[in-house]
């Protein structure tokens, strides 16, 4: 398996552009961006909150990180609660969506 941990501290922060950049190219194929941009601020109070939660509890640490905090959590994590839906999205959008079966 490819190790990313090459980018140090830029990791996570590396790793959500990537997966964000593949869920906005599926959304805009998908013509969904809109669909995704509603979802993800409707979740985003509730994913923050419990990100808030898991990380002050100490369910997990996050060692390959920028170290810069947003309202208390890493920025990476921020970008992580916009990524994950968003993908899901894209993906779900690309199979079923209106446009998929003219494609």
């Amino acid at each position: 398996m490819l190790d990313i941990s090459v980018f140090g501290r830029y990791t996570y922060l590396l790793t959500e552009v990537v997966w964000g950049t593949v869920a906005v190219l599926l959304l805009r194929r998908a013509n969904a961006l809109r669909k995704a941009a509603v979802t993800v601020l409707a979740l985003y109070p509730i994913a923050y909150v419990w990100d808030r939660y898991t990380l002050a509890v100490g369910v997990f640490d996050i060692k390959l990180r920028t170290g810069i905090d947003v309202a208390g959590i890493p920025l990476e994590e921020h970008l992580f609660m916009a990524v994950v839906p968003g993908l899901v999205i894209g993906i779900h959008e690309t199979i079923f969506g209106d446009g998929a079966a003219n494609r």
